[in-house]
């Protein structure tokens, strides 16, 4: 079990309030190349924090760290006030935390509705024979799994295409089931890796305003990498600027547009010039 901090990590948005997540001075390398050097930085709960940064400033690896893929050299992640190490990722689910990939990872010939309901997988608890020949109690966890699909299903409006193959679907339309799959669990922090990669700018604005609801309407604390600078400054309360494995800047949107290191190291210019679309 994940041991309890004696002096509970707190926010620095609400200091009486622990943190969703910290993460302290996490260093990772990989055959002596170092990819983070002491990061430090804590996301309150139902934040939206942003992680961003050139190619190869160390996005992915603190990802990773995050949900436990990786084990750093030195440091240890926290959340809500409990360090873990690298995980599986059924452990890492009845942690609470819950992820999405840069590229979609949905059972293409399934419904969409058993697509999401396969993000409870990790909370059945009839065997797979059980499941096979449909014994009843692998058949109540079904109802239910489904049960609490739907739920997400009118949430996030996929009630529409509920029995669409996932494979039919239009792009914008996946990466939407794959967030509702990623939030059936009702995780306490969610990781999105590149959700906007590959969107046209209304499929950005349309998902941007399903993330909001999920911290909004759910409570979720919600941490992603996010190339398109115009979305990160739209839709982040917070962000955390990588270069070169190191954390150079963290703060608001207004904190990081206006941030000399920043602009120096990775916008290159003020906001109101930058290319990223926005939302």
């Amino acid at each position: 079990m994940p041991a309890v901090l004696s002096e509970p990590v707190v926010s620095p948005a609400n200091g009486n309030v622990p943190s969703a997540l910290a993460v302290e001075a996490v260093s990772l390398s990989f055959g002596g190349v170092t990819a983070l050097s002491d990061i430090s930085f804590a996301v309150a709960p139902g934040e939206i924090r942003a992680v961003i940064g050139p190619n190869g400033a160390g996005k992915s690896s603190l990802l990773n760290v995050v949900s436990g893929l990786y084990q750093p050299d030195r440091g240890r992640v926290w959340l809500g006030g409990h360090s873990f190490a690298a995980v599986p990722t059924d452990r890492l689910a009845k942690l609470g935390v819950s992820r999405t990939f840069q590229n979609l990872a949905l059972f293409k010939g399934l419904s969409v509705l058993d697509n999401v309901a396969a993000g409870l997988s990790h909370r059945l608890r009839a065997g797979v024979l059980a499941q096979v020949i449909g014994l009843p109690a692998a058949r109540r966890e079904r109802a239910e799994a489904h049960a609490r699909a739907e739920e997400l299903l009118a949430f996030l409006h996929l009630d529409g295409v509920r029995d669409r193959p996932a494979g039919t679907l239009p792009y914008g339309i996946q990466k939407r089931v794959e967030l509702a799959r990623a939030l059936v669990a009702r995780p306490r922090l969610l990781l999105l890796d590149e959700p906007m990669a590959g969107m046209t700018l209304t499929e950005k604005r349309d998902l941007s305003g399903h993330i909001r609801a999920a911290r909004d309407d759910l409570g979720t604390t919600i941490v992603l990498i996010e190339h398109d600078v115009g979305v990160v400054m739209d839709l982040s309360d917070r962000i955390a600027v990588l270069d070169y494995g190191r954390l150079i800047a963290d703060g608001t949107p207004d904190d990081i547009r206006n941030d000399p290191v920043v602009i120096d190291a990775y916008l290159g210019v003020a906001h109101d010039l930058e290319a990223g679309e926005g939302i």
